[in-house]
C-alpha cells in the first residue's frame, strides 16, 4: 500500500516586510487564510496529516482562527531560537528565526514518514499537492528528493522584491544546482537580480524557480541535523544577527556531495502570496475567480 506523505507548514516568520501576521490575513471568500487552501488542496491529494511550524506564543490563535474550521487533522512544532545543537548558544543580538532548515528541524520528533514542505503564507495551486503527493507515495530510497518547480514570471510581487531559489535543471527534470537570491524584482522589461542593490542582472522569465516546496524521505531530518552545526560554526563567526540556514542551501550541499536526487516538475500555474500589504487585493482577486470557476467550494471547508 503506498505510504501517506505528511505536510509540513512553516508558519513561524516575522513577516516583517508584510506588516504582521500575513498568515492569520483572511483573504479568501468567506475569511479564509492562504494557509486553509493549502490544506485543503493536500487533503484532496492524499496527504494524512500537517505539521504546522510556529512560534509558540501564536498556538492560541491557530487553534481558534484555523484549527476549528479545517477539516484536516493538524499538529503544532514550535520553531524556538533556543533549540540549538548541544554547546551552542543564541547570541545576544539574534532576534530572528534561523531560517526554513530549522523550522523543518522543529518538526523532527513528528515526523515519521515522507513529507513535504511548503510555506505558510504561499499559494502553490491544486495541481503542486498532486504532483507532492505522488512522488512521496511512491519514495524509491534515502536519496529519493523531489521539488515542484515554477517559472520566474508567475513568482513575482509587483510591489517590491522577493527571494526566490534560481534552479539549473536538466531536460529530463533533475535538478543540478539551486542559488538563493534575495532581490528579485519585476520590471517592465522583465526580472531584474541584483546581490548589491547597485548593479541589476536580466533574468530569462521562464526560469525555473524553487517557492519552498519539497518533497523528502524522512532521512532529511537527519541530513539536515548534520548540516546545521556546520551553517552555525560560520554563521555565528560571519553574521550571527541574521544568517538563515535555508532549506535550498542544505539541499545544494547534498547535491554537491552526490547524496541526494531531486526530481524538478514544473507547474505553470501562478503562485499567490502577501509579501507585502499591497500584494493582498491581487491574491483576494484570484481566490475568488478560482471560486467562482469551481476550483473550490464556497465556503471552502463545506465539503
Amino acid at each position: 500500500m503506498p505510504v501517506q506523505p505528511i505536510l509540513v507548514i512553516m508558519a513561524a516568520g516575522m513577516g516583517s516586510r508584510y506588516g504582521g501576521l500575513k498568515q492569520m490575513d483572511p483573504v479568501g471568500p468567506d475569511g479564509e487564510f492562504i494557509l486553509d487552501y493549502s490544506l485543503f488542496d493536500a487533503r484532496r491529494a492524499g496527504f494524512s496529516r500537517a505539521v504546522l511550524v510556529i512560534k509558540r506564543e501564536n498556538e492560541e490563535d491557530f487553534r481558534r482562527l484555523l484549527c476549528d474550521r479545517a477539516r484536516f487533522p493538524i499538529t503544532f512544532a514550535y520553531q524556538d531560537l533556543t533549540d540549538l545543537p548541544r554547546g551552542y548558544a543564541v547570541p545576544l543580538e539574534r532576534k530572528k528565526p534561523w531560517g526554513t532548515g530549522h523550522a523543518v528541524l522543529a518538526a523532527r520528533d513528528q515526523i515519521d514518514a515522507p513529507f513535504c514542505v511548503i510555506n505558510a503564507d504561499d499559494y502553490y495551486g491544486a495541481r503542486a499537492f498532486d504532483i507532492a503527493c505522488a512522488h512521496l507515495s511512491g519514495i524509491r530510497d534515502d536519496g529519493d528528493y523531489c521539488m515542484v518547480g515554477y517559472l520566474l514570471r508567475n513568482t513575482l510581487s509587483e510591489t517590491g522584491y522577493v527571494a526566490r531559489g534560481v534552479c539549473e535543471v536538466t531536460p529530463d527534470g533533475t535538478l543540478v544546482d539551486i542559488v538563493e537570491r534575495t532581490h528579485i524584482i519585476s520590471t517592465v522589461d522583465g526580472p531584474l537580480m541584483s546581490e548589491d542593490l547597485r548593479t541589476y542582472r536580466r533574468l530569462d522569465p521562464d526560469t525555473i524557480v524553487s517557492m519552498n516546496m519539497w518533497g523528502f524521505p524522512r532521512a532529511m531530518i537527519d541530513r539536515l541535523s548534520e548540516a546545521f552545526p556546520a551553517f552555525l560554526n560560520r554563521a555565528l563567526q560571519e553574521d550571527p544577527a541574521k544568517a538563515e540556514f535555508f532549506l535550498p542551501y542544505a539541499v545544494d550541499g547534498l547535491l554537491r556531495e552526490d547524496r541526494a536526487r531531486v526530481t524538478v516538475t514544473t507547474t505553470e500555474d501562478r503562485w499567490y502570496g502577501v509579501t507585502y500589504r499591497e500584494d493582498r487585493a491581487r491574491v483576494v482577486e484570484a481566490l475568488r475567480c478560482l471560486t467562482d470557476k469551481g476550483r473550490y467550494p464556497r465556503p471552502l471547508w463545506r465539503e
